[in-house]
């Protein structure tokens, strides 16, 4: 490679007000393409400064004239009351009592006795039609019998009266004196015909546009406020506002069933991801992904027949489009933009097969929240690069690009500085490793309900945001993101249809919560799978638990895998059995390399090992790691594992223990678990980089187990011909 400054693969925002320093920082950053973002306007001046164009544009809302025409058009979303007990007489259930007015208005246009639901959640039944009614008036359903001391709660439909990603900006941004926009639903017959003649109308007005940035397409992710303008709940992979009664009766047309309104609210729970899926859900699902993918290919269709590229946005808008099943491939974009929070955001998005490009959206976004007085988007730009590096290094994106209000980063001289250093960076990385296969040692195989669509995003409830509850499960995810395995994601589903999956995999791993989607529940009631699982270890393949794998009580057992990892969790059930098994052995191979005592995170409590296991850590009569042989093959137990340096070292440990592979060590490895080897063997080349913002000495081991001593800089890359 020249020494040649490297210059493209970045985009920038920009704004009116922001004409020169847009051409400067174009300059600096070497970026080769500018966008716009919600709540800016894009410049004449820059149409002709040689870069790439991309225009945001959204299907469902900046058109409130025909919102407003259309009231029957507007999209809707299922939501669900609070419980409310009956104490004697007639119950009254306000229907939005926390939840904001100015984000939805209850659909009473539709028929609600065909559409709306009301149940009697201590007896788990429907309340007939007739015994209910709606009191437009006061806004609450009338029980006038209801059981006494039951609780009950209703389902119903109501229209997004506010695009709640616009709501989100705007509350976020402190905005005043605008309009509201209002969501219109795609998928129904006029607005349907409106979208494509307004795509066309778009594309027209906007000939200096190369890229429409679709953002999304035509169903928001579940995102609620309350009263109070706060988040009362979101699920980034939410279904809930994907509804009509429209898109509801060609569902029963299509599966053949009654629809119900309990098969989105989910007692309330509304079909989250640790929930484990009805199949009337996953019906639910493939339906939405058929549709949603035959409507987006039309857009995408005109977009190309006007000679701009499509690129979707991975994110507000995007339910339907999940970008790694097999349907997404039909709709023929060009590229996929999404946000990086970490490695396993990246990953979500370099992963995506069947795109020209992928590109990132790093963080922080240059909004008011980070750039303030006595802010430092310098620290948060550092700890979002070092994170997602670790993960470009594996499969990295196309393009990075930032997005939010330029001006305000502009105030950060630092800033600027050190994203200029961060694009030359990116561009080097992108020259080495675009094109190549990183050298795996081994392939991993995650388990859990949902499978391949939500590759990478296990764990995730809004994107990247943290958890008391799951960070100790997500930090496995981030952990692999960067690590030298060929990382699968499947689902039980997929060994019901093949057994015979499980025998190209080295090591599965299952990671969660007890009866949550990530564990599985009660699929572990299903001999088929569970002898498919055993099977496959004890004929030497290795399973890696985290948590409560496995997780539910089912015949004697809490831990449906308590056998092959010699682990089983005190439920109270099994207090009359004595436990002995607690002798530790600090000298294990997978504790090698630890400096302090292992971080658990959340940990877990009344765990213990069966007679047999090797207890690796236990606390005060709490196991927290053991490891255990079956038949052929090999299981380790973790109680939890956050990210960290020094826990993805003892996951890498893990994985080479659990397959027999210890020998494999010390090829292309680092003794320092600071600095990591990255191999690209089929084109002559490795680094070895520093993930801290220190400087840093280690062993560097290369393929043929021959090493050298290295000393590195703070975050420095080094390039290696092999």
């Amino acid at each position: 490679m020249s020494d040649k400054k490297l210059t493209g693969r970045v985009t920038i925002p920009t704004n009116l007000d922001i004409v020169p320093e847009t051409i400067d920082i174009l300059k600096r950053w070497g970026a080769d393409a500018i966008r716009d973002c919600d709540g800016t306007e894009f410049p004449e001046e820059l149409t002709k400064v040689g870069a790439k164009i991309y225009s945001t544009y959204y299907t469902t809302r900046k058109d409130n004239a025909w919102a407003k025409a259309n009231p029957d058009e507007v999209q809707q979303c299922y939501i669900m009351t609070g419980f409310y007990t009956a104490t004697g007489g007639k119950l009254e259930i306000p229907l939005m009592k926390g939840i904001s007015s100015e984000l939805m208005e209850v659909n009473t246009r539709d028929d609600i006795k065909r559409w709306w639901e009301v149940i009697d959640r201590t007896a788990g039944e429907v309340v007939p039609t007739d015994a209910w009614s709606y009191n437009e008036e006061s806004g609450c359903v009338e029980i006038p019998a209801p059981a006494a001391f039951h609780d009950y709660t209703v389902s119903f439909l109501a229209y997004l009266i506010w695009d709640p990603v616009h709501m989100y900006n705007a509350v976020t941004n402190n905005w005043q004196n605008f309009e509201h926009q209002i969501t219109f639903d795609v998928r129904q017959p006029k607005t349907h015909k409106f979208t494509m003649e307004r795509l066309r109308k778009f594309i027209a007005e906007h000939p200096y546009v190369n890229v429409i940035r679709y953002t999304t397409f035509f169903h928001q992710f579940t995102l609620m406020f309350d009263e109070l303008k706060r988040e009362k709940y979101v699920d980034w992979y939410g279904y809930s506002a994907s509804v009509s009664p429209y898109i509801l009766e060609q569902f029963e047309k299509e599966v053949g069933y009654k629809f119900r309104p309990e098969y989105i609210i989910d007692q309330g729970y509304y079909n989250n991801q640790y929930r484990v899926p009805s199949k009337e859900f996953k019906d639910f699902q493939a339906f939405q992904r058929r549709e949603v993918a035959k409507l987006a290919k039309e857009m995408v269709d005109i977009t190309h027949e006007l000679g701009k590229e499509a690129m979707m946005f991975l994110g507000d808008h995007w339910i339907g489009t999940e970008p790694f099943m097999d349907e997404f491939k039909s709709i023929g974009l060009d590229a996929v933009v999404g946000s990086v929070g970490n490695g396993s955001t990246l990953r979500l998005i370099s992963d995506i097969p069947g795109v020209k490009y992928t590109e990132g959206r790093f963080l922080p976004y240059f909004f008011p929240d980070t750039f303030h007085e006595g802010g430092d988007p310098v620290k948060e730009g550092k700890e979002n690069w070092v994170t997602a590096r670790r993960a470009i290094l594996r499969k990295p994106i196309d393009r990075i690009g930032y997005g939010g209000y330029l001006k305000l980063a502009l105030e950060f001289p630092e800033f600027i500085d050190y994203i200029e250093s961060v694009c030359d960076e990116f561009r080097v990385l992108y020259e080495n490793i675009k094109g190549t296969t990183p050298y795996c040692i081994k392939t991993v195989a995650v388990l859990n309900s949902w499978g391949k669509s939500r590759s990478w995003g296990c764990h995730m409830v809004h994107h990247a945001l943290y958890q008391k509850q799951n960070y100790s499960y997500a930090g496995v995810i981030e952990a692999l993101s960067g690590a030298p395995f060929d990382v699968k994601f499947i689902s039980f589903d997929d060994i019901k249809a093949d057994p015979n999956l499980l025998d190209s995999i080295d090591v599965l791993i299952n990671v969660g919560d007890a009866d949550t989607a990530h564990t599985g529940g009660s699929i572990w009631e299903d001999a088929d799978v569970v002898s498919a699982i055993k099977g496959f270890i004890h004929r030497g393949g290795g399973f890696i638990g985290v948590g409560e794998p496995a997780g539910h009580q089912y015949e004697g057992r809490f831990l449906q895998l308590a056998g092959v990892m010699g682990v089983e969790k005190e439920t109270g059930f099994t207090l009359n059995y004595d436990k002995y098994n607690w002798e530790e052995h600090p000298e294990h191979f997978i504790l090698a390399d630890t400096t302090k005592p292992v971080d658990f995170g959340e940990g877990k409590k009344s765990m213990y090992a069966l007679e047999g296991a090797q207890v690796l850590v236990q606390r005060d009569k709490e196991l927290q790691m053991a490891v255990n042989e079956f038949g052929k093959g090999r299981s380790v137990y973790i109680s939890g594992l956050p990210y960290s340096f020094e826990n993805s070292r003892i996951l890498y440990r893990s994985i080479l223990w659990a397959t027999h592979d210890e020998q494999e060590l010390h090829k292309w490895f680092s003794s320092n678990f600071n600095v990591e080897v990255h191999a690209y063997v089929k084109n002559g080349k490795y680094c070895v980089v520093n993930n801290t913002y220190e400087p840093q000495s280690t062993t560097v081991y290369t393929g043929d187990g021959s090493s050298f001593e290295l000393n590195l800089e703070a975050n420095e890359i080094r390039w290696y011909e092999i």
